[in-house]
């Protein structure tokens, strides 16, 4: 199987995170903060170990503003339903998730959109004009998972703390692939899954906190801390890790973040760019097929998405399954906005999205694979 889903999921693993997952499995999958044996011990040290490498690679000094959650989703809800009050205006891109859109939806509070152009970059200076007194979230993807596009989300962050704004930014594209860091940028919250570009397990998922506001809980209940107290514990961690975390999974995060470090941010970064604009020039090439939300001179990450108006994508995605064993993603990729705005919300599209252990090959055989189904 030649795998372009790791917009998805990444895949394969670096065997460095199997190898610490059944590890852990075997010999100290105990409960951390919930015991003081050796067991509870080692598992604990280990959480707190990924904590402080999460903590690094984001840029921020306190291990103990690394909340674990189970996905960027749940990061995503607790960020933006544990900030928001009623009567509050809420910022986001049309590039959104609906991780994004359905959690500030459902608030049923106020809220505009900063309508992107045709290749899903937003300007800065739309997010401002939105701007109102009681604006009190701005919420960015740092990169499209439709199309790949990088949004300006450092200058966006300062027009949000310019104006005292908290700002949000949604790294799930972003994460593992280009360097952020939260202190220099002025990122408030950062929401981070494990299993994408970060090369954990499924299951895994982080908030970071760079402010000294505390959002809300989303859950409350066992922290293995402060038992005797009717209410949840102020202090974070705790504040927002309620029950047993998924520590085999953040073992395994641990070894995927290690992964990253020891290849490098920009090692990764040019690797899926070079793929990508090599895919994107062969597939540019092929009768009935056509590039979505793609510039090549702008800043993007390794996404390509295409569509033709002759074949339904789906039945593309299909046949590269069927046929010759490729793994892509058809649809509207859960952003419809994002689709709306780069003009395939009638289509969708096929995503080809790279990861480090894509090859030159890899891309060229996808390449000639659509060829081929386009010609019939």
């Amino acid at each position: 199987m030649i795998y372009l889903d790791n917009g998805a999921t990444s895949w394969p693993k670096p065997p460095s995170v199997l190898s610490e997952i059944n590890r852990c499995f075997k010999y100290y999958a105990a409960n951390p903060g919930r015991g003081g044996h050796d067991m509870a011990v080692r598992c604990s040290e280990t959480v707190f170990n990924c904590r402080s490498a999460v903590a690094e690679l984001f840029g921020i000094s306190a291990p103990e503003k690394v909340i674990f959650t189970s996905n960027a989703t749940h990061a995503l809800n607790v960020a933006i339903k544990g900030s928001v009050r009623a009567g509050g205006h809420v910022i986001f891109t049309s590039m959104e998730h609906n991780s994004v859109v359905r959690p500030v939806c459902a608030l049923g509070i106020d809220y505009d959109i900063a309508k992107a152009d045709i290749y899903g970059y937003v300007n800065p200076k739309t997010v401002e004009g939105l701007i109102r007194d009681n604006t009190c979230l701005i919420v960015c993807t740092i990169a499209s998972n439709v199309c790949g596009s990088l949004q300006p989300f450092e200058k966006i962050a300062e027009i949000a703390r310019r104006h005292k704004i908290l700002f949000l930014l949604d790294a799930s594209q972003g994460a593992g692939v280009k360097e952020i860091n939260m202190t220099k940028s002025g990122i408030d919250m950062l929401a981070a899954p494990g299993h994408k570009g970060l090369y954990g397990p499924s299951g895994t998922g982080v908030l970071c906190l760079n402010t000294d506001f505390k959002p809300e809980p989303l859950t409350e209940g066992g922290t293995g801390s402060r038992s005797k107290e009717f209410t949840q514990p102020a202090e974070l961690p705790d504040r927002l890790e309620s029950g047993t975390l998924n520590f085999v999974g953040i073992a395994g995060l641990k070894q995927g973040i290690d992964f990253i470090n020891k290849v490098g941010l920009k090692e990764i970064e040019f690797h899926e760019n070079r793929l990508a604009d090599i895919l994107a020039e062969d597939l540019s090439s092929i009768k009935g097929i056509k590039l979505a939300g793609y510039a090549k001179d702008r800043p993007r990450i390794g996404v390509v998405s295409a569509y033709s108006d002759e074949k339904d994508c789906v039945e593309i995605a299909s046949e590269l399954n069927d046929e010759y064993k490729i793994a892509t993603r058809a649809g509207y990729h859960c952003s419809y906005i994002a689709h709306e705005t780069i003009g395939t919300g009638d289509v969708g599209t096929v995503r080809f999205s790279l990861g480090a252990f894509n090859t030159v090959d890899d891309v060229k055989k996808a390449a000639f694979a659509v060829k081929r189904i386009m010609r019939g």
